[in-house]
């Protein structure tokens, strides 16, 4: 191989994360509840088999030749029964890369002609939704968790290739774990964390969100 070939190679490839990880799109929804700024939630359908009941964003699996955010405008309009023209996005947030092998790619998006309350969700995958103002996450900060990650080492590793063998000092990470509670709801997990990232930008940008 010639110098050229690894520059033509690298010259136009964009870079992505190493390894295989399954991606995920998601839409933080905000809507006007009453003239105030309002974060929609989803509770999940209890017959769906992954997370039944939790509460979540809208958004779904990346599915082949799409892009983050045409899925998340797409999981949103079937999720919310609701039409692309109903969704304005406003920009996207800062995506997770988790130690599960997922990446999350979440964007906000205003929900525009449509009241809340008249929203027909798709009964299939949505067992309810409901609204929280924007303003409760700016004044209430999370409860926060760390939870701690390690690597689990098969009987078989080959420990007699590596320096200080068995004794060696593998890194461990710690993992946030979030939860938000507002009246009778347990917003938590990943959505939890996607909102919390939502406010960290908000407040730093410190601009108010006008109509």
């Amino acid at each position: 191989m010639k110098l050229s070939d690894i520059y033509n190679r690298l010259k136009s490839r964009i870079p992505m994360p190493e390894g295989k990880y399954k991606s995920y799109a998601i839409l933080i929804p905000l809507i006007y509840v009453n003239g105030n700024i309002h974060l929609l939630f989803e509770i999940r359908s209890k017959s769906l088999k992954t997370q039944p009941g939790e509460i979540c964003f809208p958004g779904g699996k990346i599915e082949e030749n799409e892009s983050p955010l045409e899925s998340a405008i797409r999981e949103t309009c079937e999720e919310l029964n609701i039409k692309e023209s109903n969704i304005e996005i406003i920009g996207q947030t800062d995506y997770i890369v988790t130690p599960f092998n997922l990446i999350l790619y979440p964007f906000v998006g205003s929900i525009k002609d449509i009241d809340s309350k008249n929203i027909n969700f798709n009964r299939d995958e949505v067992e309810s939704i409901f609204t929280v103002p924007l303003d409760f996450f700016i004044h209430n900060t999370p409860e926060t968790y760390f939870v701690n990650s390690k690597l689990e080492i098969p009987d078989n590793f080959p420990f007699e290739k590596i320096e200080n063998g068995k004794v060696y000092n593998f890194r461990t990470g710690k993992y946030p774990i979030y939860f938000y509670e507002y009246d009778d709801y347990i917003i938590w997990g990943m959505t939890a964390r996607i909102t919390n990232n939502l406010i960290y930008i908000l407040s730093k940008n410190n601009r108010p969100i006008s109509k």
